[in-house]
């Protein structure tokens, strides 16, 4: 027999919780076994291995081939870029971590006097960093047995024995686990012990061979400063049996950490003091790392000022960049079915009609036709649009060809970047700036460009050396590169003085002559007699800045004229505007207004009316969008029961009514949305108005 419990949904709202009680078959006896569970943990992964969260696109006609390597290459795509975000997270902690580390390894009670070894760490803005330090940290001690890192958060300090409690817990259940905590709590021999008796972590301490234990206390400013200063008297004196480290994040400052505690506290701790780099230098390497790596995706002009219009409006940290640029990428694979073309193996059974409707249907495959058919090339453009074989192969040849131009603008940024920190320009512009500019196809023509080319002809040969193994692949490539480097060796090999060769646009070889008109002294500015060395690397410099300038106007082009750059470049703006800049009032109103939006309903009647059905903080909001500036609250009352009572009737409970009406006035006075008004005092005031 089943029995439980019901509620009635009119009586409590919709996130009310019910629990229904299901006992046991009463036809089983008593001592029989329970049937044998069938082993499905097999099955549910192979599922979830067969099962794919994209949803098909081309109004539903996409075959499931083509959904499942859209997915597939999404996956791969973000786990190699994900690997190389993880090595840049790596390599800006790799230092703060080998100093932290070598702090915490060689500290000791008796190197600092008989006080308990501190390491104080300045984190500013940047706190996902310390979270990444101590989780490195914790795993290097744990590899090598040495010990382990218990975190400690403000929240798990609300006072003394609890603190202890979480500290002893954190520790054993940090290498042992939930389990292994348990047991060595019930399975010690001798008396036993509290939760928050420091014995248990010095018996696990002697057990394990700990050598090294860190206590981290990630935001130190947020404890209560009387549990600290209990916490420190108490730990000085297990510093003997208790190899304790303590470490402490501060997002202020020494000075202001260490005035919030008594003198004799500070007094017991002597340590060390590190500080971790701040993230936004971490963010334009990872936006450059990502965009030219050998990608397959690149993210476009709106999207990069997106991003990095955000990161000057407020910190952010690397990981929450991360997590925006994933996002970013799969948005692209989800809902663009021509993203397909950027596969690694496309098989020939992905091709059918849907799909190459839809690449003609592209804008920029039409603009590609109409460029053919301005060239002649009308039987391509007939190929093209009726035959589906051609078509797609064509397309695969486009985007790979897209992909390379894309790789080669981004690696002249990268060249471009690389000469604005070599040469002494006034004018400095980072990675974004000049990927921006470039997605925006204003790079080749923009006043940076011409000041970079200008200086370079103003370089001697020794710098014009160092700058050599920094240009692109691309250029070295061109046939005019290799006989001027050719050019350039021969004449610096050749050269027998000390000094390197200069240009005639050197500021060295520019002569300042005076002349005296009407009394006035005039200068003039001319150029010295150079040796005939001087003039052949002048001659070779004027080749590599000609060869420079027209390489740059070949590649630096705008990559919204690439053919079906709709498929390797990303520029939606909104779906992260929406998600990761929310419009929280709108939203609010939105879900009050129309909760089915949001929630299930059962019934099809209940949308475009006040219904019952719905919360009644909604009904009462939109009862309250009826009323004036003032709203008496009795009438309020009338229209909310009369909600329930002409679908109720007779069965309407006025009591539970009365108390669903009280509590959707105080959700909507949390809101903000209602206040008592001074004026009358049985009326309510509004203090907010839709869509302001």
């Amino acid at each position: 027999m089943e029995s439980g419990i019901g509620i009635s949904s009119e009586n409590f709202s919709n996130n009310q919780g019910v629990y229904i009680y299901r006992p046991a078959d009463a036809g089983k006896a008593p001592g029989e076994r329970p049937s044998k569970r069938r082993k499905v943990a097999q099955e549910r992964q192979e599922l979830d291995n067969d099962s794919c969260p994209f949803v098909p696109l081309l109004n539903g006609d996409e075959t499931e081939e083509s959904i499942r390597l859209r997915y597939q290459t999404y996956e791969q795509l973000w786990s190699t870029q994900e690997a190389k975000i993880q090595e840049i997270l790596n390599d800006v902690d790799a230092e703060v971590l080998e100093n932290v580390s070598s702090f915490v390894k060689t500290a000791s009670p008796e190197t600092y006097g008989g006080c308990i070894p501190a390491a104080l760490l300045t984190v500013g803005s940047n706190v996902s960093s310390l979270a990444r330090l101590l989780s490195r940290l914790n795993d290097q001690l744990i590899s090598t047995g040495e010990g382990g890192v218990v975190v400690l958060e403000s929240g798990d300090a609300p006072n003394l024995k609890t603190t202890l409690k979480n500290i002893i817990r954190a520790a054993i259940i940090n290498t042992e686990g939930n389990d292994g905590y348990q047991s060595f709590l019930t399975d010690r021999e001798g008396p036993r012990l509290l939760a928050y008796d420091l014995d248990l972590l010095g018996e696990y301490v002697t057990q394990k061979g700990v050598k090294h234990l860190v206590l981290a206390f990630r935001d130190s400013e947020a404890f209560d400063p009387g549990i600290l200063t209990d916490l420190f008297f108490l730990l000085s004196s297990w510093h003997d049996r208790i190899p304790l480290t303590l470490l402490f994040g501060i997002s202020t400052s020494v000075e202001l950490f260490e005035a919030r505690l008594p003198r004799s506290s500070i007094a017991l701790l002597k340590g060390r003091f590190f500080e971790l780099h701040e993230a936004s230098n971490c963010v334009d390497h990872i936006y450059e790392r990502i965009q030219t790596e050998g990608g397959k995706l690149w993210l476009g002009r709106g999207l990069t000022g997106v991003l990095f219009e955000k990161s000057s409006d407020y910190f952010q940290t690397p990981e929450s960049f991360c997590r925006t640029v994933k996002y970013a990428y799969m948005s692209h694979f989800f809902a663009n079915p021509i993203s397909v073309l950027l596969a690694d193996d496309i098989p020939a059974t992905i091709q059918n009609a849907k799909l190459c409707e839809a690449i003609r249907n592209v804008p920029s495959f039409r603009n590609y036709c109409e460029t053919l058919v301005e060239d002649g090339q009308t039987q391509k453009v007939r190929n093209l649009l009726e035959d589906d074989a051609y078509l797609f192969d064509q397309a695969i040849q486009l985007a790979k060809s897209g992909q390379q131009s894309m790789q080669d603008i981004f690696q002249t940024v990268k060249f471009i970047s690389l000469l604005l920190k070599d040469l002494n320009l006034a004018k400095k512009a980072s990675i974004s700036e000049l990927s921006i500019r470039a997605l925006s196809g204003d790079l080749h023509d923009s006043p940076i460009l011409e000041d970079t080319l200008a200086a370079l002809k103003r370089l001697d040969s020794t710098k014009i050396e160092a700058l050599i193994p920094y240009f692109p692949e691309s250029v070295t490539n061109l046939p005019g590169f290799q006989s001027i480097r050719n050019d350039f060796n021969a004449l610096v090999q050749a050269q027998k003085g000390p000094e390197p060769l200069r240009s005639e646009y050197d500021s060295q070889n520019a002569v300042i002559g005076t002349t005296i008109v009407q009394q006035r002294v005039k200068l003039n500015k001319g150029k010295a007699k150079l040796p005939e060395e001087y003039l052949k690397y002048t001659n070779i410099i004027d080749r590599a800045h000609a060869l420079l300038s027209t390489y740059f106007e070949a590649t630096l082009r705008k990559p919204q004229d690439f053919p079906l750059h709709e498929a390797f470049l990303f520029d939606a703006r909104n779906p992260i505007k929406e998600v990761f800049a929310p419009r929280p009032r709108f939203a609010t109103e939105r879900a009050l207004s129309n909760p089915f939006d949001y929630l299930i309903s059962s019934s099809q009647s209940t949308e475009g009316k006040v219904s019952s059905k719905q919360p009644p903080t909604s009904i009462l909001y939109q009862l309250y969008l009826e009323s004036g500036a003032l709203v008496n609250i009795h009438d309020l009352w009338q229209a909310f029961y009369a909600v329930f009572e002409s679908e109720e009737g007779d069965q309407c409970d006025e009591r539970m009514t009365m108390a669903l009406f009280y509590r959707a006035m105080s959700e909507l006075r949390a809101l903000g949305m209602l206040k008592h008004s001074r004026k009358k005092m049985d009326h309510a005031a509004k203090s907010a108005w839709m869509g302001l």
